[in-house]
This record gives structure tokens, C-alpha cells and sequence, in this order.
């Protein structure tokens, strides 16, 4: 349900906007949406784990807070992430 490190620094790689950047909202969106994907995979199994399901929402709640902070900063930037991401709104 975790992400390897291996995968967590290629993501960072791929949407950080300059070097060593690991906070920026692209790069924090990215980890978020991998972690909902592996864990919306989990529920297709195991779909009696409420204690993961809160995990899950909780997850979904800070990415959506993250999208709506990047959208009221920058319309493009939010559209891009979306795209990006296959994240609907």
C-alpha cells in the first residue's frame, strides 16, 4: 500500500519544477495520487478494510485540499495537474 523509495524519488524527479524541489504542490500531488491508485487496487481485494478506507479518504482529502491551494494560485498549473494525473473533478 506504501510506495518504494525507488518510486517515490522517480516521482519526485519527474514533477519537481527545479532541483531538489520535494515540496512543491505538483511533487506532493504526484506521491498522493500513487498512494490513492496502489490503495483504490487494494479495495478491489479487500474490500471489507474499513480501516484503510478512512486512510484512503483522508489521503483524498489533502490531495483535494493541495488541488484547490494550486488552482487558486494558478488555473493552468491545476488544469496540467489534472491532466497529468487522470484526476477528475
Amino acid at each position: 500500500m506504501s510506495i518504494t523509495a525507488e518510486r517515490k524519488a522517480e516521482l519526485i524527479k519527474t514533477n519537481a519544477t527545479k532541483a531538489g524541489d520535494t515540496g512543491s504542490p505538483e511533487v506532493q500531488v504526484a506521491i498522493l495520487s500513487e498512494r490513492i491508485n496502489n490503495l483504490t487496487e487494494h479495495f478491489r481485494s479487500h474490500g471489507k478494510d474499513n480501516h484503510s478506507r478512512r486512510g484512503l479518504l483522508k489521503l483524498v482529502a489533502t490531495r483535494r485540499a493541495l488541488l484547490d491551494y494550486v488552482r487558486k494560485k494558478d488555473e493552468a498549473r491545476y488544469r496540467s495537474l489534472l491532466e497529468k494525473h487522470n484526476i477528475r473533478r
